[in-house]
Parts: C-alpha cells; structure tokens; sequence
C-alpha cells in the first residue's frame, strides 16, 4: 500500500489542479469574454462550449477526481497517515459535494435550458436572455471554483503531512 502513496497523491493533485483550473479559466476570461460579446454571439458560443465540454479528455478530471481523491484517502488512513488522510478526506468533500455535484445540480441545468434555447435574431431579446443567465451561472461557478481550489489547497496540505513510513 505504502508504495501507491506518492503515485495516488500526484494523482490526486494533479485531477483536483485540472478541475480547479477549468473552472477557474470561466471565471477569469471565458464569461468576461462572452459578456462583452454581442449577446447573440455569447449565447450560440456558450452552447457550443456546453455541448463540446462532455469528452472523453474531459471527463477523468470531471468524474475521476473525487473517485481517486477518496481512494488516496483511504490508502493514506490504511497506512496511518491520519493527518494526511483527514486533508484528503477534505478534499475529497469540497470537490465531490461542492464542486462536482454543484455542478451537475446547478450549472449543468442551467447549460440545458440554454441549449434548448434559439440565440434570437433581435440583440434585445438575445441580451435579456443572457443577463438572465450570465450572472446566476457565473455566480455558481465562482463556488465551485473555490471548492475545487480550496480542495487543491487541502492536498497540498495533505502531501506536507505524509510522514515517511
């Protein structure tokens, strides 16, 4: 068990920085991009981005995460690095609860009912549309953007605890 130590905490850092970093891009570039876009633009774009995200390079980091942040979990608590373990155990709460399940309980709703929406050949109507949705799913991702760093935060705290064995 002690052997997958290292390999399964690089893992878990390396998954929880993806998942950090891509929600983190929306936050700083992406949506600021698109709110200053013409509204009929933003609105096709953020489908097609939406309808492009479920892939298979995404997914791992998606979906993986939580799974191999509480496998590091367990692993570190089976080989007494109980310090270490309650980090990661933290880190796998705030990224499987407050980061993927927000996700798919909140934005990706939100992503659906755009998707069923056609961008509107008036800039009005296309405006009122995207300062319906903008601002809400911006506000979401924002949370599940600290939950996925704070959660990177934690396994970097949890990797300065491993105590040799």
């Amino acid at each position: 068990m002690t052997l997958f130590i290292r390999p399964l905490c690089l893992i878990s850092l390396l998954l929880t920085g993806a998942l950090f970093g891509f929600f983190y891009a929306w936050v700083c570039s992406t949506m600021w991009g698109l709110d200053d876009a013409d509204p009929r633009v933003a609105i096709a774009a953020m489908q097609a981005m939406n309808a492009s995200v479920r892939n298979a390079v995404f997914a791992p980091a998606f979906f993986g995460t939580p799974i191999v942040l509480f496998i590091t979990t367990v692993a570190l608590w089976a080989t007494s690095n109980r310090s270490a373990a309650m980090w990661f155990g933290l880190a796998t709460l705030s990224v499987a609860l407050l980061g993927v399940a927000l996700t798919m309980g909140v934005n990706v709703p939100m992503n659906e009912a755009l998707a069923k929406l056609r961008a509107p050949d008036g800039i009005e109507a296309a405006r009122a549309i995207w300062q319906d949705y903008s601002p809400d799913w911006q506000f979401w991702n924002q949370m599940r953007t600290i939950a996925t760093g704070l959660g990177l935060l934690c396994v970097g705290i949890g990797m300065l605890r491993i105590t040799p064995q």
